[in-house]
């Protein structure tokens, strides 16, 4: 049995099913059009102020009512006489979908989730007949998919392959499939003690700040020989305390093949090119050697630990290629973190913006395979749930403590909250990264995907546009940055900037082997970053970053650091399998794409 089944639309076939097109085409340019058109614009006015009221309600909903820009279309099976709805999630993002056959009520209806991989081009629309259709429009034309007929056929067999993205409709869509996420052994046996032990999370704080402090921290001693780069390749050199005289030069354990890095030596503060990825370059630095001229502002003074780690960088010049983001199949979940106290938890509410879970979309923690082939690069998101919001301070009682939000493909999983440090991508490609604020929602229709992890660590400043320590870099409890007031807590970390140089834009991600965060905020500040957020911390697997080198058809994995290819796999041949790109995985991440059409 055929997956899908896509037939041309021919002109007689039209005629049959399409009775509102052939109408809309018996009323183009006249008066009537224009009132339909007006009636129409109407309706959908109406249908998006009720939608923003179920968005904005204070109540248990699902989460196809927290998605307040949907557009929903209806037909029926004539057989069984049964509902049949599609909803485009974000018709702004076209990417999402949800195809619901049967009533709401007991036992609800069967759901599917569709993903259209091909967004920019392919336009997706319910056609009602005796068994409804979907039409695929595109500019080669258009087409029918019959996913319904024979009890959903189509549709139960892609759902039996099991595999995450299961191909319907002659592969011009995905029907995806609930996966279990791979997880390590270190998050693995977190998640159990925090959700099965009482006082689990005690104990987990108690082996972080025991057996884990500095346990990742990495050092180098300066060596005598040079090494290449140049202060203008890539997003420009770091600026380094000039009393040195010349930039040190140490041996590092990087794990990037750099063009001009001979078994990995690498002047402190350059960029090398990362080999056969143009665009992507790596760096190396200790805070240590920051220029004293970079303006401390709120940050602490560094220890000798923190002074002395290394801390390894990627640049990738943004001119070349596009960003995306995933949620993992399990984190960040949904529900409420137990940070906040609980007087702040409105009566009969699952989460703090109505929903528990994300049923019935499906969470994948994978790369789409329509991407694959073009993906580059793939890093580590932001905190789980759990530690996803404010336990002290006063963000701790506003907007229910404050819990990071997050969008995908349009789709809305927690409200952005005001106050956050946020990064976000629009439809039209735009990138950015900014504190959230009230009068940022009116971009929620265009947000492709956004991330919100804490508070800034750098926030522009406007006069100069660099990069100044955000107000809540030194303050643990109100900026929740996890470790204590006496800063005896440092850990791995991984945080991300913007950087524009030599007229690009620039991505920045920061591996800190042992840092707090005012040492990530002068490092960041010396690459010259406009603006700066913590992503993750505590281990190698949870500061995540893998370059994919694609050659000769071959893709090989490169990690930033040690101990990272932990969470990757093997096949049976001892062929490595990456993270996020080979297999589905718990946590969210992001990845970068390169651009154009081709593999």
């Amino acid at each position: 049995m055929r997956v899908s089944s896509c037939k041309p639309l021919t002109p007689a076939r039209s005629r049959a099913i399409l009775p509102l097109a052939a109408l809309a085409i018996a009323l183009s340019g006249s008066a009537r059009a224009e009132q339909a058109d007006s009636a129409v614009s109407a309706t959908r006015a109406a249908e998006l102020a009720a939608q923003m009221q179920d968005y904005e309600a204070v109540r248990a909903k699902s989460i196809v009512e927290l998605q307040p820009f949907r557009a929903t279309q209806t037909a029926r099976l004539a057989a069984s006489d049964t509902a049949v709805t599609f909803i485009s999630l974000n018709p702004n993002i076209n990417s999402w979908f949800l195809l619901q056959v049967g009533a709401i009520g007991w036992g609800g209806p069967q759901n599917w989730h569709l993903e259209n991989p091909d967004p920019q081009t392919q336009a997706l629309s319910l056609v009602p007949g005796a068994v409804p259709m979907l039409k695929i429009s595109s500019p080669s034309g258009d087409t029918l998919c019959d996913l319904l007929a024979d009890n959903s056929a189509a549709l139960n067999a892609a759902r039996n392959t099991g595999v995450p993205y299961a191909p319907i409709c002659d592969g011009k869509l995905y029907l995806r499939n609930p996966s279990s996420g791979s997880r390590s052994m270190l998050e693995a046996a977190t998640d159990f003690l925090r959700d099965n032990v009482w006082g689990g999370d005690q104990l987990v704080n108690f082996v972080k700040s025991t057996f884990y402090k500095d346990a990742f921290v990495v050092t180098a001693e300066q060596v005598a020989s040079s090494a290449g780069g140049a202060e203008n390749v890539g997003p420009g050199a770091a600026a380094v305390d000039p009393a040195l005289g010349a930039r040190p030069v140490v041996s590092t354990q990087i794990g990037l093949g750099l063009d001009g890095a001979p078994d990995g030596r690498m002047t402190m503060g350059l960029w090398y090119p990362v080999t056969g990825v143009p665009g992507v370059f790596g760096s190396v630095i200790r805070p240590g050697v920051v220029d004293p001229a970079v303006e401390r502002g709120r940050a602490n003074r560094l220890d000798g630990v923190e002074s002395g780690a290394l801390d390894y960088m990627v640049g990738i010049d943004l001119s070349l290629y596009d960003m995306g983001f995933g949620l993992g199949t399990d984190h960040p979940r949904v529900d409420w973190s137990e940070r906040p106290p609980y007087s702040v938890h409105p009566p009969g509410m699952p989460g703090p913006d109505g929903i528990g879970n994300s049923n019935p979309l499906v969470r994948l923690g994978m790369i789409s395979p329509a991407q694959s082939q073009r993906t580059v690069a793939a890093f580590i998101g932001g905190f789980k749930r759990s530690h996803g919001a404010f336990k002290y301070g006063d963000m701790a009682t506003l907007n229910y403590g404050s819990h990071y939000g997050f969008i995908e493909e349009g789709t809305i999983f927690s409200k952005l909250q005001p106050g956050l440090s946020t990064f976000y991508q629009l439809a039209d490609g735009t990138l950015d990264m900014k504190t959230w604020t009230e009068a940022d929602n009116a971009l929620l229709p265009q947000i492709a995907f956004a991330r919100q992890n804490g508070v800034p660590l750098l926030e522009r400043d406007p006069e100069t546009g660099l990069g100044l320590p955000g107000e809540r870099v030194t303050l643990w409890g109100p900026g929740n940055w996890s470790g204590s007031a006496n800063a005896d807590l440092r850990t791995l970390r991984s945080g991300i900037c913007m950087r524009s140089f030599g007229g690009k834009s620039y991505l920045l991600f920061g591996y800190f082997s042992s840092a707090t965060p005012s040492a990530m905020v002068r490092v960041f500040q010396s690459y010259g970053c406009s603006y700066a957020m913590l992503l993750d911390m505590n281990a190698p697997e949870l500061a995540y970053f893998a370059v994919y080198v694609h050659h000769q058809g071959q893709i090989y994995v490169e990690h930033l650091a040690p101990g990272m290819a932990a969470t990757d796999k093997t096949s049976r041949n001892g062929t490595p399998i990456p993270r996020f790109l080979g297999f589905p995985d718990s946590r969210d991440f992001f990845y970068m794409v390169r651009r154009g059409t081709g593999p």
